[in-house]
């Protein structure tokens, strides 16, 4: 992934908001918080580019993820679901999942907004298609 440039085009986009990059020092997730769950806890929206990301789940947040460039391909509990640009995929609480795609972006709308608290990770990818 191209992290340098992708971040210049976050800044660009959306300046002065947080970039975070997962892991810090190869990333396979860039993600940009354009209306952080700080500033209303209810709802929250989030900017991601990915490689890939880890499996994890949600205690609490159901999610919605809108592809906006690329190709999506988001793995949910057993079941592969691949995004085109403009197209949107729900996901549950308690529902394991994790994405991918070649410099895919895409948008994270969460409800209740997203938190660490409520972001579990779960340490094996399992054979989704």
């Amino acid at each position: 992934m191209n992290t340098q440039k992708i971040i210049k085009e976050l800044q660009a986009q959306h300046p002065g908001k947080k970039v975070i990059l997962d892991p810090p020092d190869n990333p396979t997730e860039i993600i940009c918080e354009i209306e952080p769950t700080a500033v209303h806890p209810e709802r929250s929206v989030a900017l991601a580019i990915v490689g890939t990301s880890k499996p994890h789940y949600h205690k609490k947040s159901t999610e919605i993820y809108e592809a906006i460039k690329g190709i999506l391909t988001v793995y949910i509990e057993g079941k592969k679901h691949v995004l085109h640009e403009g197209e949107k995929i729900t996901i549950e609480p308690h529902v394991i999942h994790y994405v991918e795609g070649d410099e895919a972006w895409f948008l994270i709308y969460s409800s209740p907004g997203w938190t660490f608290e409520d972001h579990i990770v779960v340490e094996e990818k399992y054979n989704f298609e």
